[in-house]
């Protein structure tokens, strides 16, 4: 159950985070890297839009075809652990209850998130073998969705390194603890919450910004398993006593099922917290009963179809729905239009110098059960993009830290960007003007601003000022001022 104590401990962020929004007075975004997936930085857009960009295909990089996992494996995290991808998920090859004796966690791992190996851990008998990449069994229904963490809090034991949730509303969550991500015990016997109805991916993190861990979970809109299904929100300073949660809301945007939330905080910027969450559509049938039969669907499972959608938070109990257009669209091939596919995995990781990686799940429910990875060039969720024509984007008063704007932008040949800052009223300051600036050109993931006096911007660091930035042909990613 939630404790009351713990209330008083992160009450008054998640109170004042969403105020953030509404302030009046300058966003002091200090040396934080800010990303253009929502309008938190941005004032007015002229002859220039906001642009979901949706991540690339890259193939197929785990398959589920164990004998202890098969056709309806789900509910995937990939945590990126120094120099090694670790991934968890839900195995289980015949379809029953949630929580059933049939479910185990399975486990593989890379060395660069993109070759995946199933290692045999010998832990767990499993059909009268311990050959096998189980990490927990014997635990239901706590692997019906186990879903582990990194913990990144400053101190946290050694041997609590690594935490997880898993359970149903039967249950409440359960907590595990690991030092290496490979062995799990229970924190406890008693669940650590029970306020909610838990019928999916449970995700928590430690959040730096909050200075709390935090859980994303499964509720509904109605009572019981009634309405649209929801993602509720609580807090907690030690894992183990959880506030009172509350239902996130989602703007004035049309009410959809999210089936998976996948909510954390992004690597690069860890005050932003991205939502790659399956938006899940009940009913909305694609293939015929013969064309389910061709491809070998359970029966129960190709009635339904749903993608992956792009949300954002940053704190509090709202999520920004900037871009309601799909993120990752199902591919080409009616395998990929039936129930509970295209669900993605938890974590957004790091795969190369340019490049970040998101998976998703594929054919659930088919013989051909599978896990893709899909590319994103880092800060590349989204841009504020300009046409040929030309355009601008002008920020609120931000107050910054740091001697340089470092910016990830991409133009055309014929493109260009360049800076120009004012001050709060919007006038340009002298030596930063739109004449002093110089065209940047190019595809860079971070390239420092420049004007005629060089690219120092130390003399205004500490006062209120507005970026106002010329944009033709070009996409602006991401910002970040440096020392």
């Amino acid at each position: 159950m939630a404790s009351r104590s713990s209330v008083s401990l992160c009450f008054g962020f998640v109170l004042a985070a969403p105020v953030l929004a509404v302030q009046s007075g300058p966003v002091d975004i200090g040396s934080r890297r800010e990303l253009f997936v929502d309008r938190y930085l941005i004032a007015d857009l002229d002859g220039a839009s906001l642009r979901l960009h949706r991540p690339r295909d890259e193939g197929a990089v785990l398959k589920f075809d164990e004998p202890w996992e098969g056709p309806f494996c789900g509910y995937v995290t990939v945590i990126k652990d120094r120099d090694k991808y670790r991934f968890y998920y839900r195995g289980l090859p015949q379809t029953g209850r949630d929580g059933n004796s049939r479910e185990v966690t399975c486990y593989a791992e890379s060395s660069d998130g993109v070759h995946l190996v199933k290692p045999r851990l010998g832990l767990f008998t499993i059909d009268g073998s311990k050959a096998n990449n189980v990490v927990l069994a014997g635990a239901a229904p706590v692997h019906h969705n186990f879903s582990p963490f990194l913990d990144s809090r400053p101190g946290v034991e050694p041997d609590r390194r690594f935490k997880a949730l898993g359970g149903t509303k039967q249950s409440g969550l359960i907590a595990y603890v690991s030092p290496d991500g490979i062995g799990w015990k229970k924190l406890q016997d008693e669940p650590v919450f029970t306020e909610g109805l838990f019928d999916s991916q449970n995700v928590s993190f430690w959040s730096e910004a909050e200075q709390c861990y935090l859980c994303y979970f499964r509720t509904w809109t109605g009572t019981g398993f009634s309405g649209f299904r929801n993602v509720g929100r609580t807090t907690s300073k030690d894992f183990l006593h959880w506030t009172e949660p509350v239902q996130m809301s989602f703007g004035e945007t049309p009410r959809e099922h999210i089936y998976t939330n996948q909510t954390h905080p992004y690597f690069r910027a860890p005050q932003i917290y991205i939502a790659v969450a399956a938006r899940f559509l009940p009913g909305r049938q694609v293939l015929s009963e013969e064309q389910a039969k061709q491809l070998n669907v359970n029966p129960s499972y190709f009635k339904d179809c749903s993608d992956a959608v792009l949300m954002t938070s940053r704190g509090g109990g709202v999520y920004d729905r900037t871009f309601m257009e799909g993120f990752v669209r199902p591919g080409i091939g009616l395998q990929n239009w039936v129930s509970r596919s295209n669900y993605p995995a938890l974590n957004i990781v790091q795969t190369g110098p340019a490049e970040m990686s998101l998976y998703v799940q594929h054919d659930y429910a088919q013989p051909t059960a599978h896990l893709r990875r899909y590319s994103l060039r880092l800060d590349g969720f989204a841009s504020v993009r300009a046409p040929y024509e030309g355009g601008s984007m002008t920020t609120k008063p931000i107050v910054f830290e740091g001697k340089q704007l470092l910016l990830n932008f991409a133009t055309s040949a014929p493109g260009f960007i360049r800076v120009e800052i004012q001050d709060a009223d919007g006038t340009p300051i002298p030596g930063y003007s739109r004449d002093d600036a110089r065209e940047l050109i190019g595809n860079y993931i971070e390239h420092p601003a420049y004007w005629r006096g060089g690219t120092g911007v130390s003399t205004l660091a500490g006062k209120p000022i507005r970026l106002h930035f010329i944009l033709k042909d070009a996409d602006l990613y991401s910002l970040q001022f440096r020392p």
